[in-house]
Protein backbone atom coordinates (compact mmCIF):
# COMPACT_ATOMS: atom_id res chain seq x y z
CA UNK A 1 0.00 0.00 0.00
CA UNK A 2 1.16 3.52 -0.68
CA UNK A 3 1.78 6.20 1.90
CA UNK A 4 -1.26 7.88 3.43
CA UNK A 5 -1.53 11.41 4.86
CA UNK A 6 -1.06 11.77 8.62
CA UNK A 7 -1.28 14.57 11.14
CA UNK A 8 0.97 12.97 13.71
CA UNK A 9 3.30 10.00 13.59
CA UNK A 10 5.27 8.03 16.10
CA UNK A 11 8.65 6.61 15.20
CA UNK A 12 8.56 5.30 11.67
CA UNK A 13 10.06 2.02 12.80
CA UNK A 14 7.13 1.55 15.15
CA UNK A 15 4.80 1.18 12.23
CA UNK A 16 2.07 3.30 13.79
CA UNK A 17 0.51 6.53 12.64
CA UNK A 18 -2.41 8.64 13.81
CA UNK A 19 -4.93 9.60 11.17
CA UNK A 20 -6.96 12.67 10.36
CA UNK A 21 -10.60 12.34 9.24
CA UNK A 22 -9.54 12.66 5.62
CA UNK A 23 -7.03 9.88 6.17
CA UNK A 24 -9.71 7.65 7.70
CA UNK A 25 -11.85 8.25 4.62
CA UNK A 26 -8.88 7.33 2.45
CA UNK A 27 -8.47 4.04 4.32
CA UNK A 28 -12.20 3.29 3.94
CA UNK A 29 -11.90 3.73 0.18
CA UNK A 30 -8.59 1.86 0.02
CA UNK A 31 -9.72 -1.25 1.87
CA UNK A 32 -13.12 -1.25 0.18
CA UNK A 33 -11.45 -1.13 -3.23
CA UNK A 34 -9.22 -4.07 -2.26
CA UNK A 35 -12.21 -6.14 -1.13
CA UNK A 36 -14.31 -5.27 -4.18
CA UNK A 37 -11.38 -6.21 -6.41
CA UNK A 38 -10.96 -9.49 -4.55
CA UNK A 39 -14.64 -10.32 -4.97
CA UNK A 40 -14.57 -9.50 -8.67
CA UNK A 41 -11.37 -11.47 -9.28
CA UNK A 42 -12.76 -14.47 -7.44
CA UNK A 43 -16.29 -14.28 -8.81
CA UNK A 44 -15.70 -17.03 -11.36
CA UNK A 45 -15.69 -19.86 -8.83
CA UNK A 46 -16.99 -17.87 -5.85
CA UNK A 47 -13.81 -18.28 -3.82
CA UNK A 48 -13.35 -15.13 -1.77
CA UNK A 49 -10.34 -14.28 0.42
CA UNK A 50 -12.35 -14.80 3.60
CA UNK A 51 -13.40 -18.28 2.49
CA UNK A 52 -10.25 -19.69 3.96
CA UNK A 53 -8.85 -23.19 4.18
CA UNK A 54 -8.98 -23.41 7.97
CA UNK A 55 -5.19 -23.26 8.21
CA UNK A 56 -3.12 -20.57 6.48
CA UNK A 57 -6.10 -18.24 6.29
CA UNK A 58 -7.42 -18.79 9.81
CA UNK A 59 -8.16 -15.68 11.85
CA UNK A 60 -5.04 -13.47 11.56
CA UNK A 61 -3.14 -12.86 14.78
CA UNK A 62 -0.39 -10.58 16.04
CA UNK A 63 3.05 -12.13 16.42
CA UNK A 64 3.76 -10.46 19.79
CA UNK A 65 0.42 -10.48 21.61
CA UNK A 66 -0.82 -13.71 19.98
CA UNK A 67 -4.24 -12.05 19.87
CA UNK A 68 -6.51 -12.31 16.86
CA UNK A 69 -7.25 -9.23 14.78
CA UNK A 70 -10.88 -8.11 14.71
CA UNK A 71 -13.54 -6.69 12.39
CA UNK A 72 -12.37 -4.99 9.22
CA UNK A 73 -8.75 -5.87 9.99
CA UNK A 74 -9.54 -9.57 9.52
CA UNK A 75 -10.82 -8.85 6.02
CA UNK A 76 -7.92 -6.54 5.17
CA UNK A 77 -5.38 -9.17 6.20
CA UNK A 78 -7.24 -12.03 4.53
CA UNK A 79 -7.33 -10.02 1.31
CA UNK A 80 -3.62 -9.18 1.57
CA UNK A 81 -2.67 -12.80 2.27
CA UNK A 82 -4.86 -14.06 -0.57
CA UNK A 83 -3.48 -11.52 -3.03
CA UNK A 84 0.16 -12.21 -2.17
CA UNK A 85 -0.13 -15.95 -1.55
CA UNK A 86 1.02 -15.80 2.07
CA UNK A 87 0.57 -19.17 3.76
CA UNK A 88 0.67 -17.69 7.24
CA UNK A 89 -1.81 -15.83 9.42
CA UNK A 90 0.85 -14.19 11.61
CA UNK A 91 1.43 -10.43 11.32
CA UNK A 92 3.42 -7.73 13.11
CA UNK A 93 4.75 -4.21 12.76
CA UNK A 94 8.32 -3.56 11.65
CA UNK A 95 9.33 -2.86 15.25
CA UNK A 96 7.65 -5.98 16.58
CA UNK A 97 9.49 -8.17 14.10
CA UNK A 98 12.75 -6.40 14.96
CA UNK A 99 12.18 -7.01 18.68
CA UNK A 100 11.98 -10.73 17.90
CA UNK A 101 15.28 -10.61 16.05
CA UNK A 102 13.62 -10.86 12.65
CA UNK A 103 14.21 -8.65 9.63
CA UNK A 104 11.56 -7.47 7.17
CA UNK A 105 13.05 -8.02 3.74
CA UNK A 106 13.94 -4.99 1.67
CA UNK A 107 11.23 -3.99 -0.78
CA UNK A 108 8.38 -5.76 1.04
CA UNK A 109 5.11 -3.81 1.08
CA UNK A 110 3.21 -3.32 4.33
CA UNK A 111 -0.51 -3.85 4.86
CA UNK A 112 -2.52 -1.26 6.78
CA UNK A 113 -4.71 -2.21 9.73
CA UNK A 114 -6.77 0.20 11.80
CA UNK A 115 -7.01 0.51 15.58
CA UNK A 116 -9.70 2.64 17.23
CA UNK A 117 -8.99 4.00 20.72
CA UNK A 118 -11.72 5.50 22.88
CA UNK A 119 -10.75 8.96 24.09
CA UNK A 120 -12.57 10.74 26.92
CA UNK A 121 -12.24 14.29 28.18
CA UNK A 122 -8.98 14.58 30.08
CA UNK A 123 -7.21 11.83 28.16
CA UNK A 124 -4.12 12.64 26.18
CA UNK A 125 -5.55 13.70 22.87
CA UNK A 126 -7.90 16.52 23.94
CA UNK A 127 -6.51 18.28 20.88
CA UNK A 128 -8.87 17.54 18.03
CA UNK A 129 -7.58 15.49 15.09
CA UNK A 130 -7.39 18.61 12.96
CA UNK A 131 -4.90 20.05 15.49
CA UNK A 132 -7.21 22.76 16.79
CA UNK A 133 -7.85 22.97 20.54
CA UNK A 134 -11.52 23.40 21.41
CA UNK A 135 -12.55 25.90 24.09
CA UNK A 136 -13.69 24.67 27.50
CA UNK A 137 -17.26 25.63 26.62
CA UNK A 138 -17.15 23.15 23.78
CA UNK A 139 -16.02 20.31 26.02
CA UNK A 140 -18.20 17.92 27.98
CA UNK A 141 -17.14 15.63 30.81
CA UNK A 142 -18.78 12.57 29.34
CA UNK A 143 -17.87 13.29 25.73
CA UNK A 144 -16.37 10.27 24.02
CA UNK A 145 -14.34 10.42 20.83
CA UNK A 146 -12.49 7.74 18.94
CA UNK A 147 -8.96 8.17 17.66
CA UNK A 148 -8.13 6.08 14.64
CA UNK A 149 -4.59 4.88 14.19
CA UNK A 150 -3.28 3.01 11.22
CA UNK A 151 -0.56 0.41 11.68
CA UNK A 152 1.70 -0.91 8.96
CA UNK A 153 2.09 -4.65 9.44
CA UNK A 154 4.04 -7.36 7.64
CA UNK A 155 3.24 -11.04 7.25
CA UNK A 156 5.55 -13.73 8.62
CA UNK A 157 6.34 -14.69 5.02
CA UNK A 158 7.81 -11.21 4.47
CA UNK A 159 10.53 -11.52 7.12
CA UNK A 160 13.73 -13.46 7.65
CA UNK A 161 14.65 -15.14 10.92
CA UNK A 162 11.18 -16.12 12.11
CA UNK A 163 10.90 -19.65 13.45
CA UNK A 164 7.20 -20.43 13.15
CA UNK A 165 5.87 -22.98 15.60
CA UNK A 166 3.51 -25.64 14.34
CA UNK A 167 -0.02 -24.93 15.45
CA UNK A 168 -1.63 -28.01 17.02
CA UNK A 169 -4.80 -28.97 15.20
CA UNK A 170 -7.61 -31.10 16.54
CA UNK A 171 -8.62 -34.19 14.56
CA UNK A 172 -11.71 -33.58 12.45
CA UNK A 173 -13.91 -35.67 14.75
CA UNK A 174 -12.96 -33.48 17.71
CA UNK A 175 -13.48 -30.29 15.72
CA UNK A 176 -16.97 -31.48 14.73
CA UNK A 177 -17.82 -32.27 18.35
CA UNK A 178 -16.51 -28.85 19.37
CA UNK A 179 -18.61 -27.16 16.68
CA UNK A 180 -21.76 -29.05 17.76
CA UNK A 181 -21.18 -27.94 21.35
CA UNK A 182 -20.54 -24.37 20.21
CA UNK A 183 -23.79 -24.01 18.26
CA UNK A 184 -25.85 -25.84 20.90
CA UNK A 185 -24.67 -23.33 23.50
CA UNK A 186 -26.19 -20.44 21.52
CA UNK A 187 -29.68 -21.36 22.71
CA UNK A 188 -31.12 -20.63 19.25
CA UNK A 189 -33.92 -23.07 18.28
CA UNK A 190 -32.77 -25.25 15.37
CA UNK A 191 -35.15 -27.56 13.48
CA UNK A 192 -33.61 -30.19 11.20
CA UNK A 193 -35.53 -31.43 8.17
CA UNK A 194 -36.67 -30.39 4.73
CA UNK A 195 -34.53 -29.06 1.93
CA UNK A 196 -34.13 -25.40 2.84
CA UNK A 197 -31.80 -23.56 5.20
CA UNK A 198 -33.22 -20.36 6.64
CA UNK A 199 -33.93 -18.31 9.73
CA UNK A 200 -37.53 -17.31 10.44
CA UNK A 201 -37.54 -14.14 12.58
CA UNK A 202 -41.26 -14.35 13.41
CA UNK A 203 -40.76 -17.63 15.30
CA UNK A 204 -37.06 -17.13 16.07
CA UNK A 205 -36.10 -20.50 14.61
CA UNK A 206 -33.37 -21.74 12.30
CA UNK A 207 -34.31 -24.48 9.83
CA UNK A 208 -31.56 -26.74 8.49
CA UNK A 209 -31.59 -29.63 6.00
CA UNK A 210 -30.28 -32.94 7.41
CA UNK A 211 -26.49 -33.23 7.74
CA UNK A 212 -26.32 -35.87 4.99
CA UNK A 213 -27.77 -33.42 2.45
CA UNK A 214 -24.60 -31.32 2.46
CA UNK A 215 -21.59 -31.89 0.23
CA UNK A 216 -19.25 -32.12 3.19
CA UNK A 217 -18.89 -31.40 6.90
CA UNK A 218 -17.48 -27.92 6.37
CA UNK A 219 -20.42 -26.89 4.17
CA UNK A 220 -22.87 -27.94 6.88
CA UNK A 221 -21.21 -25.90 9.61
CA UNK A 222 -20.67 -22.93 7.32
CA UNK A 223 -24.39 -22.95 6.52
CA UNK A 224 -25.33 -23.37 10.20
CA UNK A 225 -23.01 -20.50 11.09
CA UNK A 226 -24.67 -18.34 8.43
CA UNK A 227 -28.24 -19.02 9.60
CA UNK A 228 -27.51 -18.71 13.33
CA UNK A 229 -25.72 -15.45 12.56
CA UNK A 230 -29.03 -14.19 11.12
CA UNK A 231 -30.63 -15.15 14.44
CA UNK A 232 -28.19 -12.98 16.37
CA UNK A 233 -29.95 -10.01 14.80
CA UNK A 234 -33.23 -10.74 16.63
CA UNK A 235 -34.56 -7.88 18.74
CA UNK A 236 -33.81 -9.68 22.03
CA UNK A 237 -30.23 -10.33 20.91
CA UNK A 238 -28.38 -7.68 18.86
CA UNK A 239 -31.45 -5.99 17.37
CA UNK A 240 -30.40 -5.60 13.72
CA UNK A 241 -32.90 -4.64 11.04
CA UNK A 242 -34.20 -7.96 9.68
CA UNK A 243 -37.17 -6.52 7.81
CA UNK A 244 -35.54 -6.18 4.39
CA UNK A 245 -37.02 -8.09 1.49
CA UNK A 246 -34.91 -10.23 -0.83
CA UNK A 247 -32.96 -7.98 -3.20
CA UNK A 248 -33.23 -4.88 -1.02
CA UNK A 249 -30.18 -3.07 0.32
CA UNK A 250 -31.16 -3.96 3.90
CA UNK A 251 -31.44 -7.64 2.99
CA UNK A 252 -28.12 -7.59 1.14
CA UNK A 253 -26.37 -5.89 4.06
CA UNK A 254 -27.52 -8.53 6.55
CA UNK A 255 -26.39 -11.24 4.15
CA UNK A 256 -22.96 -9.63 4.10
CA UNK A 257 -22.92 -9.39 7.90
CA UNK A 258 -23.92 -13.00 8.51
CA UNK A 259 -21.60 -14.45 5.89
CA UNK A 260 -18.69 -12.58 7.44
CA UNK A 261 -19.83 -13.77 10.88
CA UNK A 262 -19.86 -17.35 9.62
CA UNK A 263 -16.35 -16.91 8.22
CA UNK A 264 -15.10 -15.50 11.53
CA UNK A 265 -16.64 -18.39 13.47
CA UNK A 266 -15.39 -21.04 11.05
CA UNK A 267 -11.90 -19.60 11.44
CA UNK A 268 -12.23 -19.69 15.23
CA UNK A 269 -13.43 -23.30 15.17
CA UNK A 270 -10.68 -24.32 12.75
CA UNK A 271 -13.11 -25.72 10.19
CA UNK A 272 -12.38 -25.37 6.48
CA UNK A 273 -15.29 -24.26 4.34
CA UNK A 274 -16.17 -23.12 0.85
CA UNK A 275 -18.70 -20.46 -0.19
CA UNK A 276 -22.14 -21.81 -1.01
CA UNK A 277 -23.56 -21.46 -4.56
CA UNK A 278 -26.61 -19.46 -3.44
CA UNK A 279 -24.32 -16.53 -2.61
CA UNK A 280 -24.49 -15.64 -6.29
CA UNK A 281 -28.06 -14.44 -5.71
CA UNK A 282 -27.01 -11.40 -3.75
CA UNK A 283 -23.37 -10.86 -4.63
CA UNK A 284 -24.29 -8.18 -7.20
CA UNK A 285 -26.13 -6.12 -4.59
CA UNK A 286 -23.18 -6.58 -2.28
CA UNK A 287 -20.76 -5.22 -4.85
CA UNK A 288 -22.98 -2.23 -5.62
CA UNK A 289 -23.33 -1.42 -1.92
CA UNK A 290 -19.58 -1.51 -1.47
CA UNK A 291 -18.88 0.62 -4.50
CA UNK A 292 -21.48 3.22 -3.61
CA UNK A 293 -20.64 3.38 0.08
CA UNK A 294 -17.03 2.75 1.10
CA UNK A 295 -18.10 2.54 4.74
CA UNK A 296 -20.46 -0.36 4.04
CA UNK A 297 -17.86 -3.09 4.46
CA UNK A 298 -16.60 -1.45 7.68
CA UNK A 299 -20.15 -1.38 9.04
CA UNK A 300 -20.74 -4.98 8.00
CA UNK A 301 -17.44 -6.15 9.50
CA UNK A 302 -18.16 -4.32 12.76
CA UNK A 303 -21.60 -5.90 13.08
CA UNK A 304 -20.23 -9.30 12.10
CA UNK A 305 -17.64 -8.96 14.85
CA UNK A 306 -20.43 -8.08 17.31
CA UNK A 307 -22.37 -11.18 16.21
CA UNK A 308 -19.31 -13.41 16.57
CA UNK A 309 -18.60 -11.90 19.99
CA UNK A 310 -22.21 -12.59 21.05
CA UNK A 311 -21.86 -16.22 19.95
CA UNK A 312 -18.64 -16.63 21.90
CA UNK A 313 -20.18 -14.97 24.97
CA UNK A 314 -22.84 -17.71 25.10
CA UNK A 315 -20.24 -20.43 25.56
CA UNK A 316 -19.64 -21.99 29.00
CA UNK A 317 -16.10 -20.66 28.80
CA UNK A 318 -16.62 -17.08 27.60
CA UNK A 319 -12.84 -16.66 27.17
CA UNK A 320 -12.85 -18.60 23.88
CA UNK A 321 -13.38 -15.45 21.82
CA UNK A 322 -10.24 -13.92 20.30
CA UNK A 323 -9.22 -10.63 21.88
Amino acid sequence: MGMIPVYRTDSGANGVLAMSPSCRSDIYHRITAEIVSAIENGAGDWRMPWHHDGNSMARPKNVVSDKGYRGINILALWVAAYRSGYMSGVWGTYRQWSQLGCQVRRGEKATTVVFWKEMRHGDRGDTEPDGADRSDSDRCEDRVRFLARGYYVFNAKQVDGYDAHDIPRLPESERIAHADTFFAALGIPIVTGGDRACYCPDIDTVFMPPFECFLDTASYYSCLGHETAHATGAKHRLDRDLTGRFGSETYAMDEVIVELTSSFIMADLGIAHEPRPEHAAYIASWLNALKNNPRAIFTAASQAQAAADWMHAQQPDANVAPA
